[in-house]
């Protein structure tokens, strides 16, 4: 998998699985633009330029049409192309079906799903200019798979799904491939604040150790090798394809 002068953009990408993929495109060769509507980390922008490669920090929000053509150009602008794009930008707001507002359900779907086809669209219409490129959608296995209290997350990942294979489809003659990779409960800073923020700590962590048969939570790590597999020259033949990244959960 070698990434050698490729151009990555990835969303979400300055923290938990987005900050492993960053790492991982870099250790491989990859040049990387972290999109973040927050500071990315120094620390990670010192990480990836002491691999020898460039590390830039895109500010935006991808559920706006406007920033998102800024963030593309801006892209373009300072790494000079993009051949692959990581939607990686997503948030959960628990949520039952007799409590999910309307205003949450909107704003999940808004980064999760409105997110993923606003950077996807911009992104495309530089890569048929180069005539190729990479989309690598971070999905879950929640769209997979029903979860209590995830209403409004299990349907945006869903869309997610549907809409990736939808885009690969309509790509294909573009040469432009579209990948979804879906992971299971992963230990990030996010969920680890989560547990440690329960009421019963060792609870919480135990309900998310179960859900997956192999009896450990995923590291951020084993993500990001999926989408650096989605993301290679190895896997040209693939497009349209779900990498399911569980523990076994949804075998």
């Amino acid at each position: 998998m070698n990434f050698k002068e490729k151009n990555v953009l990835i969303t979400g990408g300055s923290r938990g699985i987005g900050r492993a993929i960053a790492l991982s495109f870099a250790d491989h060769g990859a040049n990387v633009a972290v999109v973040s509507s927050k500071s990315v980390p120094e620390d990670l922008i010192k990480k990836i330029e002491d691999k020898g490669c460039k590390c830039v920090h895109v500010a935006g929000n991808v559920a706006d049409e406007e920033s998102v053509r800024t963030i593309v150009n801006e892209t373009v602008k300072k790494l000079g192309s993009i051949d692959i794009l990581v939607n990686n930008a997503g948030i959960v707001i628990p949520g039952h079906l007799e409590n999910t507002t309307v205003a949450d359900f909107n704003k999940t779907m808004d980064i999760n799903v409105l997110g993923t086809l606003l950077m996807s669209k911009y992104v495309v219409e530089h890569m048929k200019g180069n005539k190729k490129g990479v989309i690598v959608n971070i999905g879950s296995v929640a769209g997979m798979k029903g979860h209590v209290d995830r209403m409004a997350y299990c349907a945006s990942k869903g869309a997610v799904i549907a809409m990736s294979r939808a885009m690969a489809a309509e790509l294909v003659d573009d040469n432009i491939r579209v990948n979804v990779v879906c992971p299971g409960t992963t230990f990030t800073p996010a969920l680890e604040q989560k547990i440690k923020n329960a009421e019963n700590p060792a609870e919480l962590e135990k309900t998310f150790v179960q859900r997956q048969p192999m009896g450990r939570l995923g590291k951020p790590e084993e993500i990001a090798h999926s989408v650096l597999y989605a993301a290679c020259d190895e896997a040209a033949f693939m497009t349209g394809s779900v990498l399911v990244i569980d523990g076994g959960m949804t075998m």
